[in-house]
């Protein structure tokens, strides 16, 4: 799979996903998982979550172009420490799609009036993709309401041209450009079909794929995905970006809020020659959960859930 991540992103080629043929187990764990489907108002439209487990909140955020469903075999893991609540952002999974620009700055409204809504306290956030984004900038912003911060494969601190993470950058090339990525993402659906649908071991069966699909069926509902690569900081560009992330990834720099980062090998956002850097962060603990690329949660769910539940179990 890493070559195929790697080819894809040099030559353009849209290789073709390895599905797999589906299991039991597939049809089990989405089943479970949609038993505890709410719903709640936010601003103009409605936001989606699954709700297991009592106690103090742990919220979990996807990124793109993902949802909830990212997460239905870690949340198993943590429903006996806590109130899990893995959330579909706006666009995304069962949420309401309103007629919004979908940038970073607009998901972390809706976020914020997320948690208000459901009046979470003393959150301990689990993270991925874009989901980290938003879930480090409404830390940094409501500091006195995280009890910690779990995160993997995510955005830490702005990219220069020089720091795009050398798999990311071919493939956040293209689907930046402005011909190309309306053909790849709009049109050919190239972020599901191709690189989520590569995902897991042997590739993602066609039941999970169908899951993961529900919301894109009509491009027009694409907008969110593909407006996501053209919000990551780029040489300070998008500057209101450049400088949310700037500030959280001083906050990481100098609060004490006990972290824990995951990393898979070879990885592509947080790959593990990462740990140098990050490490410095305070309070921070690394785990490596095994191999994976960037949807990690569906190569090693269990690892992901058994690390995040023992770091849990310390926290104050």
């Amino acid at each position: 799979m890493t070559n195929q991540w790697a080819m894809f992103g040099l030559v353009g080629l849209l290789v073709a996903g390895q599905a797999g043929c589906g299991s039991d187990d597939d049809a089990a764990s989405q089943r479970t998982f949609e038993q505890g489907s709410n719903s709640v108002e936010v601003l103009d439209t409605t936001m989606h979550f699954v709700q297991r487990g009592e106690g103090r909140p742990i919220l979990l955020i996807h990124g793109n172009p993902t949802s909830s469903f990212l997460w239905r075999n870690v949340t198993p893991h943590l429903s006996d420490l806590g109130r899990t609540i893995a959330v579909d952002l706006v666009g995304h999974g069962d949420s309401g799609k309103p007629d919004i620009d979908y940038r970073f700055s607009t998901h972390l409204q809706y976020l914020e009036a997320f948690i208000a809504e459901l009046g979470l306290r003393d959150v301990i956030l689990v993270l991925h993709d874009w989901g980290g984004g938003l879930g480090f900038a409404y830390a940094d912003a409501h500091r006195d309401n995280i009890a910690g911060i779990a995160f993997m494969e995510t955005l830490v601190r702005p990219f220069s041209t020089e720091t795009v993470p050398p798999l990311f950058a071919p493939i956040l090339a293209q689907f930046r450009d402005p011909v190309l990525g309306r053909m790849m993402i709009i049109d050919q659906n190239v972020f599901i079909e191709q690189l989520l649908g590569s995902a897991g071991p042997g590739g993602l069966s066609e039941e999970v794929l169908d899951v993961y699909r529900a919301p894109f069926l009509d491009p027009a509902d694409r907008l969110p995905i593909l407006v996501w690569p053209n919000e990551i900081p780029i040489d300070g560009v998008p500057a209101d970006n450049a400088e949310t992330i700037g500030s959280y990834y001083r906050y990481l720099q100098s609060d004490p809020v006990p972290k824990l980062w995951l990393y898979a090998d070879p990885g592509v956002l947080l790959p593990p020659s990462e740990r140098a850097s990050l490490e410095t962060l305070p309070n921070l603990e690394s785990v490596g959960v095994g191999a994976g690329l960037h949807f990690i949660q569906e190569d090693q769910p269990d690892a992901i859930g058994m690390a995040i539940a023992e770091w849990i179990g310390r926290l104050p």
